[in-house]
């Protein structure tokens, strides 16, 4: 399985810029956006903003880069419904 990223920005209401729309087999299947300085020990790593389908998980962790983001990603998209 792979993914594409896609370079966005995202109207999150705060300082954080960086977002990535990630889309499987065309599919959009979510939204990561990387936490600002204003996040403190948190700035730098990459946030699931959304999640559609089987990556709609409110309890998604942070994670510390973008290859940690898109293994979760397949992670979710691999598991049985």
């Amino acid at each position: 399985m792979n993914l594409r990223l896609q370079p966005v920005q995202v109207a999150t209401g705060s300082d954080d810029q960086e977002s990535h729309l990630v889309f499987h087999e065309d599919f959009l299947v979510a939204i990561l956006v990387q936490l600002s300085d204003q996040h403190m020990t948190d700035a730098g790593k990459w946030f699931l903003e959304a999640g559609f389908g089987r990556v709609d998980d409110m309890n998604a962790p942070l994670f510390e880069d973008l290859d940690e983001a898109q293994a979760w990603i397949l992670e979710q998209l691999s598991c049985q419904p």
